[in-house]
């Protein structure tokens, strides 16, 4: 019987033509899955919100990656944004279609709201869940400012999410925040990505955090240091947390997951070690790379 982890720990993506010197090192573009799967356990795929993969696409990636990877990949905005879940399962079959060969090696099927959808659309979500197949795990992501107040909105938001085992994903994006929108790579990222607050919930077993960290190294480990001891909490717990490591330009994010996993290792000490081709860089040279 295989182990599984106690934590999985991934990127936004698994390609990244500046992640050569960190990740692939001389393997051709076509390896690159193979190679990051090495390093990492689990990883964001995004994609899939654009537009859905060709099934040979989908069936080259199930091969690329070893029994013990586990994928996690957002529905289709045809779905979550332009019907808001609504009269949507003609285009929810077509995807877990395509999908198919995918289905074993995925985890955490993602459905992201967009700020639009408030409190009065629960029912419809409800709805929604009811409809997802019973043998999947489903993690939704909301952004409406009324589920961040911690008021009835949001505890019945909660309430639906543990009625269905369902994860809440958690969006970290206070270390982005924090910085001065000095350069184009910050003020474009800080547009982009949600300003809400951290609420910790963990709604089911799998627990998602979507952490967006920054260029300084004190700002990051003071968070992630918070999230060492919530992600030890919750393991106790018997939960196996989804850690999802970004960058303004996702360029320095293998080494700050790598960061992370230092800092987690000393907590819970018989986690694995992440071993990158090369150390991360220093304050200075990543300054140079990036701006």
């Amino acid at each position: 019987m295989k182990c599984e982890p106690l934590l999985r720990l991934g990127l936004a993506m698994w390609s990244q033509t500046q992640w050569k010197q960190s990740l692939y090192g001389d393997a051709p573009i076509s390896a690159r899955l193979a190679q990051y799967s090495q390093i990492f356990n689990t990883v964001e795929g995004n994609t899939t919100f654009y537009a859905l993969p060709k099934l040979a696409t989908a069936m080259t990636w199930r091969d690329a990656v070893p029994d013990t990877f586990k994928f996690t990949f957002k529905l289709p905005k045809q779905i979550t944004h332009d019907l808001q879940l609504q009269n949507a399962q003609a285009d929810l079959s077509h995807f877990f279609n395509v999908m198919a060969p995918l289905i074993e090696k995925t985890a955490i099927w993602k459905i992201q709201l967009p700020a639009t959808f408030g409190p009065n659309a629960l029912p419809t979500l409800a709805t929604f869940l009811q409809q997802l197949p019973a043998n999947m795990q489903f993690g939704v992501e909301v952004r409406h400012r009324a589920f961040f107040s911690k008021g009835e909105a949001e505890k019945a938001l909660n309430r639906l999410l543990f009625e269905h085992q369902c994860n809440r994903i958690i969006m970290d994006s206070r270390p982005l925040f924090a910085a001065v929108p000095n350069n184009p790579v910050l003020i474009d990222a800080q547009q982009k990505k949600p300003k809400v607050p951290v609420h910790p919930i963990a709604t089911a077993n799998q627990p998602v955090v979507r952490f967006i960290g920054q260029l300084d190294e004190d700002v990051n480990s003071a968070f992630f240091q918070k999230w060492c001891n919530k992600l030890a909490l919750w393991i106790t717990e018997g939960k196996q947390p989804y850690v999802f490591i970004h960058t303004p330009d996702n360029v320095y994010a293998p080494e700050l997951a790598a960061r992370l996993n230092d800092m987690l290792i000393d907590t819970l000490s018989d986690l694995p070690t992440i071993n990158l081709i090369d150390p991360a860089p220093n304050q200075a040279d990543q300054l140079d790379l990036l701006f």
